[in-house]
C-alpha cells in the first residue's frame, strides 16, 4: 500500500465535491493548546472543544432517514417537537488512501495533516456506501472492522458521525426536567407448570402495562378489560398521544420490551412507537462495565430515547459499589423514592392477584412506573449532562463508558482541524494506586483527607499526556472541565432556583465522572490517545504522594489507619479538636507538591478496619455504612449480609459483647425455621450460555454449577445476564450443592426443607472471622493473616 505523505497528497482526486453544510471546510489550525487566563469569564460560548462548535438549541433526537444520505433532527420548539431533514455524508479514517479506490459513492478523499496512523478521510453519499467501503476495506487488508491493526477506521454509529462532522450536541438550552418522560412496566402471567414466563408460550400473556411520566400522567392498560391485542393496540396509542422524549424501564431493554415486541409479533401488532410512526427496532449489543460484559437486545425509537434504569444501576456501582442489588425495589429504598405506602407483590402472585385483587395489582404496576421514574430521576441526569457535550446522542451516552466519550471528544477536535488521527497502542501493564492498611480494629474519632481528583491533578501539574496527542487537546480537555466543574459548583451554591440549582449539579456530577476518567482513558484499549507508558507515570507518581501523606501525618503524632489512591483514614493526634482541622491540614498539605490541594474529607465518631479496602464508618450522626466486597459481595446470601451489618455495627457502637449474642439468635432461628427464604437464598448471574457452560463441564474445564443445572430446567430460554434463586435442601453442612439446589419459588413455609446445618455453619463462619475482635479494644497493628473465609456455597 501507498506511504505517500498526506500533505504532498493535498490535492486528491475525490469524484465529486462535498457541499458545504456536509463537512465544517474550516482549515487546519494545528497548535498546540495554551491554558486561558483564569479571569476569562467561563460560558459555553468560550468552549467549543467541550461543547462542540454548532450551538444550535432544543436538539432532542437524531435519525438516519433517506436511505442513509440524510438525517432527521427533532428539535424542541416552545411546546413542540418539530422534525427537519438535513443532508449527511459518513466517513471512513484510512492509513492508505489505496484503501478507497474504486469504492462506490465515494464524494472525497481528503489528506489529514500531521503524524498518526489514519491520514485520509474518505467521505460517501450514503451510509449504504459507507458499509460498502468498510467491507472492501476489510476484505483488502484482511483485518477485521476496528481490529487493534486495521488501517482502517468505521464508526458504525451514524448519529455519533453525525454529531462529530458537525459539532453539533443534544439538549441545548434544556434542562434535564423539560424532557418529556414516560416510565413504563409490565406485568405478567406465566402458565402453570412452568418457573419463568416465555412470551413465546402461548397462555403466558400481559395483564398490565403500567404508565407513569414525569408531568403526572399515571395510567395502567389493564389485562383484566383487554384482550392482549387491544392491550397492545392501546399502549401504543397512549404513547403516541403522550408523545415522551424518552421512554424508561428497568431492565427495559432485556425484558419489558423483548416481551412486548414477541407479543405484538404473535398477534400481528405493530409496536409503532416511533416519533415517525415507525416501528420499534432493536439489534443485539453488549455492554462492558468493568471485568463483566452484559449481552442485550438495545431498542430504538425514532426521534426517542430508550433508557434503561437497570443498566444506569450497574454503570453507577461500578463506581461506587454502595448498592444493596439491582432490583427496582431494591434501588428506590436505597435512593429514597419509594413511597412509604407502595404497594408489594410478589411475582409469583400475580396471577392470583389479579384474579382476586385486580386494583391491588393496578397499584402494584403503577407504584413500580412511579418508582423507575424517580430511580431515573437519581441516575440519569449525568447522562443528560454529557449528552450536551459530547457527540453522542443521549441514549448512547447511557450506554458508553467515560473513556470512550473521552475519546470522542478529542476525536471531534481531530477532525474538526483536519489532522491525522493516531492508533491505539496494544495493550501493556499499567501499576496500581498506593493502598495500605496500617491497623486494624476499631479507631475512634477518625479523619479522612484526600488529594482533590489526584490522578487528574497531577497529569495537569507534571504535564502527563499522551505522547501521540500532537495537538494538546487531551490536557486541554481536562483544564476545560476541571474548570466548568469548579464553575459550576460555585453557580449551584449561588443560585436560589432548585430547578437550576438541580441541572448545575448534574452537569458538575457529569464533568466529576469525566475529569476521573481520563487517568482510565490512558489504558483504554480503544482509545486512539491510549499511553500505557503515562499510565504509568500517574499510578506512580499517586503512589509517592500517599506515602508522603502517611509519612507527614505519622510525624505530626497522628496514626493512620488506612490509606487507598488518593487520601488516607487516620486517627488525629493526641488532644486534637475540631477547630484544629484547618491547622493540621495546612501542616500536612505543606510537603504536597504544588498543584495539589488537600481537603477535609469526612469526620467519623468511629472506623471499623478489617482488611484492605475492607470497612465500616460511622459518621457523627450516627449513619453507619460498609464499605468493601467482603461486607458486600454479592455472592453471600442475604442473612449473612445482615448479620455482619449487626456484628459490625456492634462493634463500632462499643459492644462486643453482643457479638455472640446475635450468632446464637440467628443459630435458633435457623433451627426453628423462621428464617424466611429470601434471607438465605442465593441468587446468582448467569455469566454465560447454557451451551458454553455444558461444553465447558463436558471438557473438564469447569466444574458442575447448580444455578446452571437448575437453568436448564427452568422451562425457557435464559440468557447471560439472567438471574436465577435457590436455596440448599438435605441435611449436613457438606452437602454438594449442584445435587441439592432447589429453585427458591419452591420453597414451601408450611413445610421447610432447607439443610440447617448448612446453613448454621455459615452462621458460625462469621463468629469465627469476627471473633478475634471482640478479644481487644481498640487498633492493633495489621498482620496479614489467613482468616475463615465465607462460604459461598
Amino acid at each position: 500500500m501507498s506511504t505517500e505523505s498526506a500533505r504532498s497528497r493535498r490535492s486528491s482526486s475525490p469524484t465529486r465535491a462535498a457541499p458545504w453544510w456536509v463537512w465544517p471546510t474550516t482549515p487546519s489550525t494545528a497548535r498546540r493548546w495554551r491554558r486561558p487566563s483564569p479571569s476569562r469569564v467561563l460560558t459555553l460560548e468560550h468552549a467549543p472543544l467541550l461543547f462542540g462548535r454548532d450551538p444550535t438549541p432544543g436538539l432532542l433526537a437524531f435519525d438516519l432517514v433517506e436511505g442513509g444520505s440524510a438525517i432527521r433532527l427533532y428539535r424542541r420548539h416552545q411546546h413542540d417537537v418539530r422534525a427537519e431533514t438535513v443532508p449527511f455524508s459518513p466517513f471512513l479514517l484510512l492509513a492508505d488512501r489505496a484503501l478507497a479506490e474504486s469504492t462506490a459513492g465515494l464524494l472525497s478523499l481528503e489528506p489529514l495533516d500531521g503524524p498518526g496512523a489514519f491520514r485520509w478521510l474518505a467521505r460517501y453519499g450514503s451510509w449504504a456506501d459507507a458499509l460498502g467501503a468498510r467491507d472492501r476495506c476489510r476484505e483488502t487488508s484482511g483485518a477485521a472492522t476496528n481490529a487493534p491493526a486495521a488501517p482502517y477506521r468505521f464508526l458504525a454509529d451514524p448519529v455519533h458521525q453525525y454529531l462529530l462532522v458537525t459539532g453539533r450536541t443534544s439538549f441545548g438550552g434544556l434542562a434535564f426536567g423539560d424532557l418529556r418522560r414516560l416510565a413504563l412496566d409490565i406485568e405478567v402471567v406465566t402458565t402453570p407448570g412452568y418457573e419463568f414466563p416465555s412470551a413465546a408460550r402461548a397462555d403466558d400473556r400481559i395483564v398490565a402495562v403500567a404508565l407513569a411520566d414525569s408531568a403526572g400522567f399515571r395510567h395502567v392498560v389493564r389485562g383484566d378489560q383487554l384482550d392482549e391485542r387491544a392491550l397492545l393496540e392501546e399502549c401504543t396509542r397512549i404513547l403516541r398521544e403522550h408523545d415522551p422524549d424518552v421512554i424508561e424501564g428497568h431492565n427495559i431493554f432485556r425484558f419489558d420490551l423483548e416481551y412486548l415486541e414477541a407479543r405484538a409479533r404473535r398477534h400481528s401488532v405493530g409496536l409503532r412507537w416511533g416519533r415517525d410512526g415507525s416501528a420499534l427496532r432493536s439489534r443485539v449489543a453488549r455492554l462492558q462495565i468493568a471485568e463483566r460484559t452484559i449481552n442485550y437486545r438495545r431498542w430504538e425509537a425514532a426521534g426517542r430515547h430508550v433508557v434503561d434504569t437497570w443498566m444506569l444501576a450497574q454503570l453507577h456501582d461500578a463506581g461506587t459499589r454502595d448498592l444493596p442489588g439491582f432490583g427496582l425495589k431494591e434501588l428506590a429504598r436505597h435512593f429514597g423514592v419509594a413511597a412509604p405506602d407502595r404497594t408489594y407483590i410478589d411475582a409469583s402472585q400475580v396471577a392470583r392477584t389479579l384474579r382476586e385483587d385486580p386494583e391491588r395489582l393496578v397499584a402494584y404496576a403503577i407504584d413500580d412506573a412511579v418508582e423507575t421514574l424517580g430511580v431515573a430521576a437519581v441516575l440519569a441526569p449525568p447522562y443528560f449532562a454529557q449528552a450536551q457535550a459530547v457527540p453522542f446522542d443521549y441514549q448512547a451516552c447511557t450506554l458508553r463508558g467515560a473513556a470512550a466519550k473521552i475519546d470522542a471528544l478529542m476525536l471531534r477536535e481531530y477532525l474538526h482541524r483536519r489532522h491525522a488521527v493516531p492508533g491505539a497502542q496494544p495493550a501493556a501493564p499499567v501499576g496500581g494506586g498506593h493502598t495500605v492498611i496500617c491497623q486494624q480494629g476499631v479507631a475512634r474519632p477518625v479523619l479522612h483527607v484526600d488529594v482533590t481528583s489526584l490522578y487528574p491533578s497531577l497529569m495537569l501539574a507534571h504535564s502527563i499526556a499522551p505522547a501521540s496527542d500532537a495537538l494538546g487537546v487531551f490536557p486541554a480537555l481536562l483544564q476545560h472541565l476541571r474548570d466548568f466543574r469548579v464553575h459550576a459548583k460555585r453557580l449551584a451554591r449561588e443560585t436560589a432556583d432548585p430547578a437550576e440549582r438541580a441541572h448545575l449539579g448534574a452537569l458538575q456530577q457529569s464533568f466529576k465522572i469525566l475529569i476521573n476518567a481520563f487517568y482510565g482513558y490512558l489504558a483504554f484499549s480503544g482509545g486512539h490517545w491510549n499511553d500505557y507508558d503515562a499510565a504509568n507515570r500517574v499510578t506512580a507518581e499517586g503512589r509517592a504522594v500517599v506515602a508522603s501523606l502517611l509519612e507527614r501525618l505519622t510525624g505530626l503524632g497522628a496514626t493512620p489507619v488506612e490509606a487507598d489512591t488518593d487520601g488516607v483514614y487516620f486517627v488525629p493526634p493526641p488532644g486534637h479538636r475540631p477547630d484544629d482541622d484547618d491547622a493540621l491540614l495546612e501542616r500536612v498539605a505543606a510537603g504536597l507538591p504544588s498543584g495539589l490541594q488537600l481537603e477535609l474529607d469526612g469526620r467519623y465518631a468511629a472506623m471499623f478496619s478489617y482488611k484492605m479496602k475492607t470497612y465500616a464508618l460511622l459518621d457523627e450522626r450516627g449513619r453507619f455504612s460498609l464499605k468493601g466486597s467482603a461486607f458486600r459481595s454479592r455472592g453471600i446470601e442475604p442473612f449473612q449480609r445482615r448479620i455482619i451489618e449487626e456484628v459490625v455495627r456492634a462493634l463500632l457502637d462499643g459492644r462486643p459483647e453482643e457479638v455472640r449474642r446475635i450468632i446464637d439468635r440467628r443459630l435458633d432461628d435457623f433451627a426453628a425455621h423462621r428464617v424466611d427464604v429470601r434471607a438465605f437464598a442465593r441468587t446468582e448471574t448467569l455469566q454465560e450460555s447454557l451451551d458454553a457452560y455444558r461444553l465447558r463441564v463436558n471438557s473438564g474445564v469447569r466444574p458442575v454449577s447448580a444455578v446452571y443445572e437448575l437453568a436448564a430446567t427452568a422451562g425457557r430460554a435464559l440468557e447471560p445476564g439472567d438471574q436465577i434463586s435457590y436455596y440448599v435442601t438435605g441435611r449436613g453442612a457438606g452437602v454438594a450443592v449442584n445435587e441439592h439446589a432447589k429453585l427458591a419459588s419452591q420453597w414451601d413455609p408450611t413445610r421447610p426443607d432447607e439443610n440447617l446445618e448448612y446453613y448454621q455453619a455459615k452462621v458460625r463462619e462469621i463468629w469465627e472471622r469476627f471473633r478475634p475482635f471482640t478479644e481487644f479494644d481498640g487498633l492493633r497493628p495489621y498482620v496479614d493473616e489467613p482468616e475463615p473465609q465465607l462460604s459461598l456455597f
